[in-house]
Formats: C-alpha cells, sequence, structure tokens
C-alpha cells in the first residue's frame, strides 16, 4: 500500500539544540496514529517540520509521492490551542470558514453554500448554537470543537493534530475522539501528538513512540509495550499504576 506520508532521516533544530535527530517512518492510508513521547522529545516540532512550518536540517518528506506544497490542499492542520491568538475580534462560524479559503479564494466573499458548509461542520462538532459567538468567549474545548470543525470542513484526506486533548471537558474528549475515528472509517488519516498513555491503546490502532528520533512505530497492539515505553521516556516511569524500570 502507498504511504500517505513518507519520511527518511529528517533532522530539525531550535537555535543549535538538536530537537529532531534523523527520524524516519511512513504513515499508511486510514490510520489513527498516536505522536507520544516525553516533554522535550520534538512532538510538536515533527508536525511544524513535516508541515514547513519550521525548517529542516536534512531529510524528505512526501505526502502522497509528492511535496507539502503540492498536496496542503489535501492535508488539514489543528495547532496546539496555547499557539492560536483567541483574542483576535472574530467569531467562531468566520473560524471555521477560514478553512475554506482554498474553495473561496482569499480576495473573495463566501457565498451561501460556504456558509452552510461551515455551519455543518460545527454542528458535527455540537457547537451550532455558538456560531455567532467571539471566540474569546468560549471555553477552552468548545474552541478546540471549533478548531476542529475548521479542519473538518476543509474535506482533507490527510490531518494532523497537536494535543487536541489537552485541557478539555470529558464530553469534548469522547466528540472529538468519535470524530477522529469517523474519519478514519471514511478512509482518512489522521496523526495526532497525545500525552496521556492510559488513553492510547483505546484511541489508537497505531503509535509512534518520539524521544528525537523514532523509538518504535506500529500498531499499537505490538507496539505500545512496556519496553518501548521505557525505552521512549528512560529512567523510572509510572503507569497505569506501576512502575517500569
Amino acid at each position: 500500500m502507498f504511504p500517505v506520508i513518507s519520511v527518511r532521516d529528517v533532522s530539525a533544530s531550535y537555535r543549535k539544540n538538536k530537537v529532531l535527530n534523523s527520524v524516519g517512518f511512513d504513515i499508511q492510508p486510514g490510520t489513527l496514529t498516536s505522536i507520544v513521547g516525553p516533554n522535550g522529545a520534538g512532538k510538536s516540532t515533527l508536525l511544524k517540520t513535516l508541515l514547513d512550518l519550521h525548517p529542516k536540517l536534512s531529510g524528505t518528506i512526501k505526502f502522497f509521492g509528492s511535496t507539502y506544497t503540492k498536496e496542503k490542499s489535501r492535508i488539514g492542520y489543528v495547532p496546539q490551542r496555547g499557539s492560536v491568538d483567541w483574542d483576535f475580534p472574530t467569531n467562531a462560524l468566520d473560524v471555521v470558514m477560514m478553512g475554506l479559503y482554498g474553495q473561496i479564494g482569499w480576495l473573495r466573499w463566501p457565498q451561501r453554500k460556504h456558509r452552510e458548509m461551515a455551519m455543518h461542520a460545527l454542528s458535527e462538532m455540537g457547537m451550532a448554537d455558538y456560531a455567532e459567538r467571539q471566540i474569546s468567549q468560549l471555553s477552552g474545548g468548545q474552541q478546540q470543537r471549533v478548531f476542529l470543525a475548521r479542519a473538518l470542513v476543509q474535506d482533507a484526506e490527510l490531518y494532523f493534530l497537536d494535543e487536541p486533548l489537552a485541557g478539555v471537558d470529558a464530553a469534548t474528549e469522547r466528540a472529538i475522539m468519535d470524530t477522529l475515528k469517523t474519519l478514519k472509517s471514511k478512509g482518512r488519516t489522521v496523526m495526532v501528538v497525545h500525552h496521556d498513555l492510559q488513553t492510547v491503546e483505546d484511541y489508537f490502532d497505531h503509535v509512534l513512540l518520539l524521544n528525537r528520533t523514532v523509538v518504535a512505530h506500529g500498531a499499537t497492539k505490538e507496539t505500545f509495550t512496556k519496553d518501548n515505553i521505557l525505552r521512549t521516556y528512560g529512567g523510572t516511569l509510572r503507569w497505569m499504576g506501576e512502575k517500569l524500570g
């Protein structure tokens, strides 16, 4: 099966500190993959490097056998909530319609069909009643739902999400994971930076264990083992009430 993403020997740094070192992996279509690793492991940097938001020092990155520039219309991205300026004066509906600018055109007004598409995406995330609400007035979980709706309205084939479950309530977490599993059932490919080791096995069918380089990658049942977790996190780690290492 032709990989959706093919990464070979990718390295990246912040100033003089190498954050990613010879990272390589393939992602197959229709998979729901978590990127797991300790703080400072390079998880967010990996997403940004893949999406040309951070420069790489070396290596190759292919999407659908081509470059990000040529294939970016097929790719959706939800950044970390903390990296967004939530004081920007706009409402939830306008934020979602930003995901349609590729169809609308940057200097053209959205049409009725674009508004209907955005409203449908908000409805899927349980946020239709908040369409006219300023994003600064929404809770953290509601803001995350709006940003996921913006990604959904793109109707992409590949989605990247950077810690979408961080700091959200239980209902929002369920809604987000239900949405991601629905995308997978439709043959879409999803990669998620994730921080909760206890839910990896329940939420994801594949896992990529990262600590500046790829420690292990594959189907969750075979890859998400105590040994691989210990190799990724190092030292001692408490997981599921049990001390590892």
